[in-house]
């Protein structure tokens, strides 16, 4: 098998192919060695399928949204991106909503849409992002935006995400809502959030307050948690709101039935019917 491979030169054809011609125009255009112009290409190979290998289904475009852990202030051009799915059209739910609110309802049950689906895949849009995907003004999305809060909606936009204003965050309001019975349903139909976002939110308080109970000082909660000094700030008195009621839900957050425990309830002896007693 050595010798076939060697006298019809088989290394070396497999040496001819596109990843290895790409390679070599990496070295030789940019004067890279061969190890790190491999390199190059494998993270190049990453990129593309982050950023270009999308498929689609129906109603879907692929789109280019900020990251939602990106900071606010950061200029556009220099924040992280994701390429998302959008489902720009939904046939069924979009016909009823037109045929019942008209053009300008269509246009805010899709804003809703979006946005969820953007944030679900942890990616913001902005006003001007929706302006595009809708084919109207910023300021007729953010004219939008403000009556679907006022009819009690959650809107994620990148202004909101970010909480660049007065008032409670809206991950506090929504772990609130948790705390106080509502379940994950009628969450996501208050918020406007999915599940998914919920449990996020459930997870980074949890961390919050364990860190909180240690006695961690606000400061290094920030630190270890890597969350902002008011977010920190409202989740311990979030904490401290409803540790202090005894709240069952916090209380299974933050003190979990070990898996092994229901197994011990079970097999431990039952009293008989009439004081009588297991033999």
């Amino acid at each position: 098998m050595v010798q076939i491979s060697n006298d019809y030169g088989i290394k070396r054809l497999e040496s001819k192919n596109a990843r290895n011609a790409i390679i070599q125009k990496l070295s030789s255009d940019f004067n890279l060695t061969p190890i790190i112009a491999e390199a190059f290409y494998q993270q190049f190979s990453l990129y593309f399928k982050e950023h270009a290998n999308i498929k689609l289904s129906d109603g879907e475009i692929a789109y280019e949204a900020v990251a939602a852990e990106e900071p606010a202030g950061r200029h556009i051009r220099l924040t992280r991106k994701r390429t998302i799915k959008l489902n720009l059209i939904q046939l069924n739910t979009d016909l009823d909503a037109l045929a019942e609110f008209g053009l300008a309802g269509l246009r805010r049950h899709r804003l809703m849409r979006l946005t969820k689906q953007a944030y679900d895949q942890n990616t913001l849009l902005s006003y001007e992002d929706l302006a595009m995907l809708l084919t109207t003004s910023p300021s007729t999305i953010k004219r939008d935006v403000t009556l679907l809060r006022q009819q009690g909606f959650f809107i994620m936009t990148r202004g909101a995400k970010h909480d660049m204003g007065p008032g409670l965050s809206h991950k506090t309001i929504i772990l609130d809502l948790y705390f106080n019975g509502y379940t994950f349903s009628e969450i996501e139909q208050k918020t406007n959030h999915s599940e998914i976002s919920i449990k996020r939110y459930l997870a980074d308080f949890t961390q919050v307050a364990t860190l909180y109970k240690q006695r961690f000082s606000h400061q290094q909660i920030r630190i270890i948690a890597k969350k902002s000094d008011r977010l920190v700030r409202e989740y311990v008195q979030l904490y401290q709101t409803f540790e202090s009621n005894d709240n069952q839900r916090l209380q299974e957050l933050l003190m979990p039935e070990q898996p092994g425990e229901q197994a011990k309830k079970k097999s431990q002896p039952q009293p008989l019917p009439g004081g009588a007693q297991n033999e």
